[in-house]
């Protein structure tokens, strides 16, 4: 039986002949695009990054501008002069303010630009090997394929060009989580919990994750310890600002809840806003990220990556963000490759999954149709992202289910 994306097994054997033909010669061509594209865009941004430029696009900041507000708030922080009561950008928990110290808490400036820029190639580096590791490419054109997706991303651009958290952010949660799931040995556990603390340095886009620890083998007793190194993280933040730790956290939601009602990419929030809902923002997130926990458990021993990514497109989708966290998006790639990469599968997955991972590239190249596209083409282009992302998501709960099918 063919799958829901691929109608008859005809189809799915023309597909694959016409990729036995032309397949090689396409994705060296598609190397070459991504090379100049990546080396382009990456480019301009880590000069963005570094000198704090003002953009070729005039909607967008200056170069560097958060984290230059990141460096503004730690210094303040732990001056101990008040953060959340006087700059209106500080919407992160006290928590992520001790994790962000050892980075800015004791440059300059100007320094810290430097210093984040070699952190950043750094993780990028991290990030290419972890995924060419876990993609499994066999052939030298397939292996450059899986190391270019993350450099011609506009998500990964964007995030350098401002200073943003995810690219550090992204590997070390994989590499935490993958060490959770597979590592038995104490010492990969503990370090997994310490990769998996530095990634809760923005909560909103490595929560969902967490799921993945608690359901996996010991996980109950890794939680804890995350939780409590968190915890500890926290009050060892609260130590050097003025008042008590309830007054902080409150301050600190009251600028969480204003960042919420900012218009961002389109997520749960803004699909709750258009339909007049907007006042069930917050129990919206914490149903949808229920109901992840919930899934995760039924499917707790399907493959590691198939976990991950759908993780992945709830944290993309459960709340406030902006186009560089698309950078989290990558996940499902990774695990379409793998699907693709597999096959040939009877019911026709791999070539579902190689669709839609040539679909996935493509709506995410840099520089993204939000600066590519005047309007109303930026609103089509969104709208083709949207229904691109919602097939991966069900193409992934399918692969789930099959796995979970199979395992009894």
């Amino acid at each position: 039986m063919a799958g829901p994306w691929v109608e008859s097994a005809s189809l799915v054997a023309r597909v694959r002949a016409w990729w036995r033909q032309w397949g090689m010669h396409l994705l060296h061509a598609a190397n070459a695009v991504m090379a100049v594209v990546g080396a382009t865009w990456l480019g301009y941004q880590f000069w963005r990054l570094v000198w704090a430029v003002s953009p070729i696009w005039p909607t967008s900041p200056r170069g560097a501008i958060d984290l230059e507000w990141r460096y503004l708030e730690v210094q303040q922080w732990f001056a101990g002069a008040p953060v959340y009561d006087t700059l209106w950008h500080a919407v992160y928990p006290p928590a992520s303010y001790a994790i962000l110290w050892p980075l800015l808490g004791w440059l300059s400036l100007d320094q810290a630009r430097v210093s984040w820029a070699a952190t950043t190639l750094a993780a990028l580096a991290w990030l290419i090997h972890l995924i060419i590791r876990e993609s499994g490419p066999r052939t030298r054109a397939e292996r450059a394929f899986v190391a270019l997706m993350p450099l011609a991303m506009y998500a990964t651009g964007a995030a350098i060009g401002n200073g943003q958290l995810i690219v550090h952010l992204l590997p070390a949660l994989l590499t935490g989580l993958l060490w959770c799931q597979r590592e038995r040995a104490s010492q990969y556990r503990l370090a997994a919990a310490v990769l998996l603390v530095i990634s809760l340095v923005k909560p909103s886009t490595s929560l969902p994750f967490l799921w993945i620890v608690l359901f996996c083998s010991g996980g109950l007793g890794l939680t804890l310890l995350i939780s409590a190194s968190y915890v500890a993280l926290t009050f060892l933040a609260a130590s050097q600002q003025p008042g008590n730790l309830v007054q902080l956290l409150v301050e600190w939601m009251a600028g969480s809840l204003e960042t919420l009602s900012q218009k961002g990419v389109p997520t749960l929030h803004t699909l709750l806003e258009a339909l007049g809902l907007g006042h069930l923002r917050m129990l919206g997130s914490a149903l949808l990220l229920a109901g992840l926990g919930l899934w995760t458990y039924r499917h707790r021993r399907a493959s590691p990556w198939l976990l991950m990514s759908v993780a992945a497109l709830v944290s993309r989708f459960w709340t406030y963000h902006q186009w560089y966290d698309d950078l989290i998006l990558l996940v499902p790639m990774v695990a379409l490759f793998q699907t693709a990469h597999r096959g040939p599968h009877a019911d026709g997955r791999a070539v579902t999954a190689a669709i839609l991972l040539t679909l996935s590239m493509l709506l995410s190249l840099a520089p993204g149709g939000r600066y590519l596209f005047p309007a109303p083409w930026d609103g089509i282009y969104a709208a083709g992202q949207l229904v691109v992302w919602g097939a991966v998501l069900l193409f992934l709960l399918r692969q789930a289910r099959h796995e979970r099918a199979v395992g009894g």
